[in-house]
């Protein structure tokens, strides 16, 4: 069997792949491997999860197995990601547990462990926790066993907390919210609210099946629309567990992560909240991300694909601010994790407090015309030992020189095999890109 752990827990097609007897024994496994069980007072666990219908049997599943092992458990309800890292740190449990599989449709779901202070799990303790998945164990009895009870009043703490980290209000700043029918379709519409902003929401009724279905950060139509016809000064979209954020300007025009980022890393050297002048990014971001950071006199510190990468090193190093062209912002002096509402709120702030409109800020970069293709149906595995593929990228690159680039990346959280191509030209990045993902097609089965 393959690793369980993805880059971003443990996901799969809930029911099948991730079933309940497996979220019981990963929950036992977890708090075993973290230490939260025996000689340790009574051990607490927060559990949060996305609206989808699975999340019901899942989270029932994952407090039965932490109460087993004598946890006594938060129930924290429906809640985004970053809120649930949020409250592990602030109500001082010593495990949390987010039910969600973020932007992937509703039929899947993912398990995420958070460690003392909020923080995701390395691997060593990931291998751990599959490690001693099925041990045999002493089981709690009697007053040994973990308690549970409802503490779903937590998300005013939490919108609180978001409130207290803005530089500035957002008096009158009219605003597109599409919650993807997630996690973020109460705390959102509330934190906007009381920064002040005049709020019309979208993606805000889940009905535990229609999450991420045709809204939210990965389907950006329904929002550029809403903003055109309110005449809204912005639009933000989040994800299914609002850990991502990417914005909508007023002429519709979307903003992505690298631009984003750029807004935040800029406005934060200017007023020297920037920790050594430095941003971290992923090997995805835009050539013209690179470019407009080395203008603006910010290093950048590039990882792999992945928050939990980016985190890594932002605090391996000290730095303040990292993330992603997806949209996954992390803002450490404010949060453990990436915050689609917290990079929200700081994005509009900063609209507000320039007093200037977002297509104005977002030009401080130039995007390269940049295609994603995603192959699916391969063995992802292979993608790094084909020498049929090597050749085609080496060729690819001798094509494109200096002034673009080639990635090729196995997903990390579903069956595929990313292809990215940035050139000069869109036709040439497509026509580029185009061939590289047949070469994919032929040489990975």
């Amino acid at each position: 069997m393959g690793r369980l752990f993805g880059t971003d827990g443990v996901r799969g097609v809930a029911g099948r792949d991730l079933t309940a007897e497996l979220a019981l024994d990963l929950s036992v496994a977890a708090a075993h491997a973290l230490g939260v069980t025996g000689g340790h007072g009574r051990p607490v666990a927060v559990v949060g999860r996305d609206p989808r219908a699975s999340g019901e049997f899942l989270e029932a599943a994952v407090v039965a197995g932490l109460a087993s092992s004598g946890v006594d458990v938060l129930r924290l309800g429906v809640l985004p990601t970053p809120a649930v890292a949020y409250l592990t740190e602030a109500l001082h449990a010593d495990v949390g547990v987010m039910l969600s599989a973020s932007h992937n449709p509703a039929p899947d779901n993912g398990i995420k462990f958070f460690a003392r202070g909020g923080l995701k799990l390395p691997d060593a303790v990931e291998d751990e926790i599959e490690r001693r998945l099925g041990e045999s164990w002493d089981r709690p009895v009697g007053a040994s066993v973990g308690r549970v009870r409802d503490a779903y009043g937590e998300a005013n703490r939490y919108v609180s907390h978001l409130l207290t980290t803005m530089p500035g209000g957002l008096d009158g700043l009219r605003v597109v919210a599409d919650c993807a029918n997630g996690a973020a379709h109460t705390v959102a519409p509330e934190a906007l609210l009381r920064a002040g902003a005049i709020v019309e929401t979208i993606g805000a009724s889940p009905d535990g099946l229609n999450i991420n279905e045709g809204c939210g950060s990965t389907h950006l139509d329904r929002l550029r629309d809403a903003v055109l016809a309110s005449g809204a000064d912005v639009g933000v979209a989040y994800d299914g567990d609002a850990d991502r954020c990417l914005a909508v300007d007023a002429t519709g025009e979307v903003v992505d992560g690298d631009q984003i980022l750029a807004i935040l890393a800029v406005a934060m050297k200017e007023s020297g909240r920037l920790a050594k002048d430095t941003v971290v990014a992923t090997v995805m971001s835009n050539l013209g991300f690179k470019i407009a950071m080395r203008t603006a006199g910010v290093e950048v510190v590039e990882t792999a694909v992945g928050d939990r990468y980016v985190l890594e090193a932002m605090k391996h190093n000290g730095f303040s601010l990292g993330g992603e062209q997806s949209g996954h912002l992390i803002m450490l002096d404010h949060a453990t994790t990436g915050d689609g509402l917290l990079t929200s709120l700081h994005l509009l702030a900063e609209v507000v407090r320039q007093k200037r409109p977002l297509a104005e800020l977002a030009s401080v970069m130039t995007r390269l015309p940049q295609v994603l293709i995603n192959v699916r149906g391969v063995d992802k595995s292979r993608a790094a030992t084909s020498p049929e593929l090597a050749a085609a990228v080496a060729h690819a690159e001798g094509v494109l020189g200096r002034s673009g680039r080639v990635l090729i990346r196995p997903s990390g959280t579903e069956p595929m095999v990313r292809v990215m191509v940035e050139a000069e030209s869109e036709d040439q990045a497509h026509a580029v890109a185009s061939d590289l993902a047949d070469v994919v097609r032929t040489s990975l089965v």
